[in-house]
């Protein structure tokens, strides 16, 4: 029998033996042939997601192009020639493909000691080289979130988690915009004595406040009549002009930076429900504080893309970075020698590249064009760093539409927060009617919380989100309850196996059924979907996997029994153990509570 925690130290992916003995395999038997490719090369090519048809596969076209032969007739010829190779079958030729399996025991064996013997760390790999920025979220400090914007939050965070469960260094950081026009019309609308605010902004607020209001929601809750009345009213909009000019000029009001400050603290506070918070925070008006916009301007106007206008503002002739035509001339400075939100944002990044190897923006599809229009003044000032941007589409509700903070259309971060804990209590009690109430408040919660940040992540940023209760506290779709659900019922088995704690010893010729092989083929694959979601930053991977796994799990849980076998119970208890190790894993990645019972 195998015992974890014994022998030698282990890889961090069981995959990574049988990769390289099949890309120095397929590199020996392409040399047969008179064909010569690098074995960085083969790896590349190798695809080792996994299929009906084998466990890695090869696609030779590179080589047949090479050869000038027929893919499928090359793809027997390598076959052939491939050198007899421990625990991997001799592969098989399948049309354009070489298709390898790896021996189910070894794959068994590998597998579940390379799981017990990490627990926590599995899936993790080695440190990376290089300081990695996240920065993510940076919401207006206008008001509570609503939905829309914090898919932003949960996409930002769930990338962290990934790219730090993959060896990078990542430091995660909310850039406040303190100096653009929404943040003083807070401050212009608080500056005034309460009764002399206008009618239509004092009535929107006057007989809905409480003592108990978030701080976040009382002092942002003007904010929407605010906006509108500011349409309406000329004379309003030039004193707000004026706050602005006095920001961006260095002499904000002395109540301003406070006001934003107070609106933040509620905002983080929601965000910390769902598990998300930042290393740091980075005020807009430092950047003018410290001088960053000053040398900024100074390198734009240096530019031999900068043009001077008659009113003497500066631009960046945009024409030959393919901006959309009413966008080829960039302003970056007034006429009165202010600066522009853009500006300001070259500032910013020009900060980061200066700390980081790896600069990443996530940002709403509504910022598509002020991210290419930020890579074009990087460009023309010569710098040579570039931020990679997620970017994400809107959340809607199921009535429609998409959520305005402005317009006053938002579901609250926090309303969202209280339906899903109110609707989750009703499933938890309706399971475990038997629970005590403290214990059914602190399940609703985690089940609540995880189930908005699972239905929102599962979801490709490029696609938009329909955000449905009956999708998101499902307990047994594709949802975060249903995996939560499937750690639960794995931690059970275990109590009443009492094999709570390791050592879990097993042999690996007891694991044989289809649904145990196939539960460890799923479980291998966990260390190669974190280094590719770190890769391309597709966290919505990472819940797919999720669920692939839950879902695997289960099949095998009632396929196969585990604490009436009789000399196989050890090891698939032992499989069980593993499994719910990389159950509680994944739910770590995607920030959601792992239960123990449900």
């Amino acid at each position: 029998m195998t015992t974890a925690g014994s022998g030698e130290a282990v890889a961090t992916d069981p995959w990574t033996p049988w990769i390289a003995a099949a890309s120095s395999g397929i590199v020996r038997a392409a040399g047969a042939v008179g064909l010569s490719l690098p074995e960085s090369e083969v790896r590349t090519l190798l695809d080792a997601e996994g299929g009906p048809e084998g466990d890695l596969a090869f696609p030779v076209h590179r080589l047949a192009s090479l050869a000038g032969t027929p893919a499928d007739e090359l793809a027997l010829r390598l076959a052939e020639r491939f050198p007899p190779t421990p625990s991997l079958t001799a592969p098989a030729a399948k049309g354009a493909y070489l298709n390898f399996r790896v021996v189910p025991e070894e794959l068994v064996r590998a597998t579940l000691s390379l799981v017990l013997e990490r627990g926590d760390a599995y899936g993790r790999g080695p440190p990376q080289e290089g300081a990695v920025c996240v920065e993510h979220t940076s919401a207006n400090p206008t008001g509570p979130f609503h939905i829309g914007r914090v898919r932003n939050a949960i996409i930002g965070d769930t990338l962290t988690r990934v790219l730090r469960a993959a060896g990078a260094g990542v430091t995660t950081q909310y850039y406040i915009d303190d100096m653009g026009r929404q943040a003083a019309m807070v401050t212009w609308i608080w500056g005034k004595p309460r009764d002399s605010w206008p009618e239509p902004i004092r009535a929107s607020v006057e007989g809905r406040e409480g003592p108990d209001d978030k701080v976040d929601l009382r002092w942002g809750r003007p904010y929407p009549a605010t906006s509108a009345y500011l349409k309406e009213h000329p004379g309003a909009a030039a004193e707000v002009a004026e706050v602005v000019r006095k920001i961006e000029s260095g002499s904000p009001p002395p109540e301003h930076r406070a006001i934003a400050g107070k609106i933040l603290e509620g905002m983080l506070a929601s965000l910390a429900r769902l598990g998300i918070g930042f290393d740091e925070f980075v005020w807009e008006s430092d950047l003018l504080r410290d001088g960053s916009v000053e040398r900024t301007l100074d390198r734009l106007r240096a530019s031999t893309l900068a043009v001077r206008e008659e009113n003497g503002a500066w631009a960046i002739d945009a024409g030959g970075f393919a901006l959309p035509k009413e966008s080829t001339k960039v302003v970056f400075q007034r006429g009165d020698g202010t600066s522009l939100y853009v500006t300001r944002d070259v500032a910013y990044h020009l900060a980061k590249f200066a700390r980081f190897a790896r600069v990443i923006d996530v940002l709403g599809q509504d910022h598509r064009l002020h991210a290419r229009t930020l890579e074009a003044l990087l460009a023309a000032i010569g710098e040579s760093h570039r931020p990679a941007f997620v970017i994400y589409q809107d959340i809607t509700v199921p009535e429609g539409g998409r959520m305005s903070t402005r317009g006053g259309s938002a579901v609250w971060l926090d309303q969202l927060l209280e339906e899903a804990v109110e609707r989750a209590r009703g499933e938890v009690l309706a399971r475990r009617p038997d629970l005590p109430a403290s214990e059914v408040e602190r399940i609703a919660e985690a089940v609540a919380t995880g189930a908005v940040r699972y239905h929102i992540v599962r979801v490709a940023p490029d696609k938009a989100v329909r955000f449905r209760w009956e999708d998101a506290l499902s307990f047994e779709g594709r949802s975060g309850p249903f995996v939560q659900y499937s750690y639960a019922r794995a931690s059970s088995v275990l109590r009443k196996g009492e094999a709570e704690g390791p050592p879990y010893p097993f042999d690996p010729s007891r694991l044989v059924d289809p649904d145990e092989v196939a539960l460890v083929r799923t479980l291998s694959r966990f260390p190669g979907v974190v280094a590719y979601a770190a890769r391309t930053s597709h966290v919505h991977a990472i819940a797919g996997y999720a669920h692939d796994l839950a879902e695997q799990f289960n099949r095998f849980y009632h396929a196969v029994p585990v604490l009436r076998s009789g000399a196989e119970r050890a090891s698939r208890l032992a499989l069980v153990a593993a499994s719910r190790q990389t159950l509680r894993n994944v739910l770590e990645l995607l920030g959601v509570a792992p239960l123990e019972t449900m």
